[in-house]
Order: structure tokens, then C-alpha cells, then sequence
């Protein structure tokens, strides 16, 4: 088998394991995301506070094509052009991270009892799962290209409800003071950093 055929057939079986496997599954009317407090109209949030709360906000990007990631499964990408599948797997393979699937912001502080606010602002599902030490996603053929190493456990068990659609939100409440770590279990250099007290 050639490594074209190999690589499809795996991203394939990634985008049937992330649930994206016919219409019924793709999300797609996405719900409109919560507006921040003083931030001008059409802006995109970023740390800080929703309105009426103290949420840290995370916005969760990527830049898929649907006319190439969609030959994965109809409903990979609901968004409008950008980085093909071809290009992400080259970019993914030199670099091992590619810069427009990314949490932002990737480090910041916390206070226990505030609550993470995962925005999904791209085309494809993400999860914002904490977990103890960074590491590999769900997918080996992704943690090998991005070399991330194996599979962490806090990915090895997601539920359906992990995975955020576009235009979706996560919320993960920060419960103890320390460092607290939160990656994509689907695109595992996708991570986030926060000191909480």
C-alpha cells in the first residue's frame, strides 16, 4: 500500500471516529457565540469576560477547506475555503503543528471557581479536555506527523458531548489552584497553559 493510499485510508477512519460520518452528525447551524463586555461589535473574544460573567474565554481555530477535507466525510469542514487536506498533511508533517489550528490563547491565568469557555471558531469538531501532561490525541496517524507521542488517557474514552462542533461552546470549570493543561484530543498540538489560584 503506498503511503497516499495509507494516509487517506487513516484520515478516513479519524474523521469516522470523530463522529463525522454522514449530515446528521455536522452541526451545521452553529449557535451564535456569547458576546464579551465592552468589546466592539463583530469583534472576535479573546481573554476576558463574558458579559454578566469572569469566564475565561479560548476560541478554538482552524483553517479547513471543505472541498478536500470533506472527501474524509461529508460534514469534516462546514467552513468557507482555506488549508487543504494536502497542505495540512505537508505542513503537519514538516513543522509537526500547523498555526491556524490553535486554542488562543495558548497561556494565560486563572482563578479557581472561574470557568473556561471554549468558543470552536473553525470548521471542524475540536475538544478542549484537560489533562495531566500533554500528549498525543486520539488519532495515531495525527500524534505521529505532529509528533506528538502516544496517546494520553484522558483522550483514550471521549464522549460524544467532548466534542465541540463549530460554532459550539465547551465550558470546563477551574476547581484547584496550579497549572492546568487543556489540549484537542483530535488535533493534539492544539494546547492550552493557564496558572490558576
Amino acid at each position: 500500500m503506498n503511503l497516499r493510499v495509507a494516509v487517506m485510508l487513516s484520515f478516513t477512519s479519524f474523521a469516522l471516529a470523530c463522529g463525522q460520518n454522514g449530515p446528521a452528525d455536522t452541526g451545521l447551524t452553529p449557535s451564535a457565540p456569547p458576546t464579551i463586555a465592552g468589546a466592539p461589535a463583530g469583534s472576535s473574544p479573546r481573554l476576558g469576560t463574558l458579559q454578566g460573567r469572569s469566564d475565561v474565554i479560548v476560541n478554538m481555530h482552524d483553517a479547513c477547506d471543505p472541498d478536500t477535507f470533506n472527501t474524509l466525510g461529508e460534514g469534516t469542514c462546514i467552513r468557507n475555503g482555506g488549508v487543504t487536506l494536502a497542505q495540512f498533511i505537508a505542513e503537519l508533517t514538516r513543522l509537526g503543528t500547523i498555526g491556524p489550528w490553535r486554542f488562543s490563547p495558548s497561556n494565560g491565568n486563572a482563578e479557581v471557581g472561574q470557568t473556561f469557555v471554549a468558543i470552536n471558531r473553525g470548521g471542524e469538531k475540536h475538544t478542549f479536555t484537560e489533562v495531566a501532561e500533554f500528549g498525543g490525541g486520539e488519532n495515531e496517524l495525527l500524534n505521529e506527523l505532529s509528533r506528538a507521542g502516544a496517546t494520553v488517557p484522558e483522550c483514550q474514552d471521549l464522549d460524544d458531548d467532548d466534542r465541540v462542533a463549530p460554532g459550539e461552546t465547551y465550558t470546563e470549570v477551574i476547581d484547584h489552584p496550579g497549572t492546568v493543561k487543556f489540549q484537542c484530543c483530535i488535533h493534539p498540538w492544539m494546547r492550552l497553559e493557564a496558572t490558576s489560584r
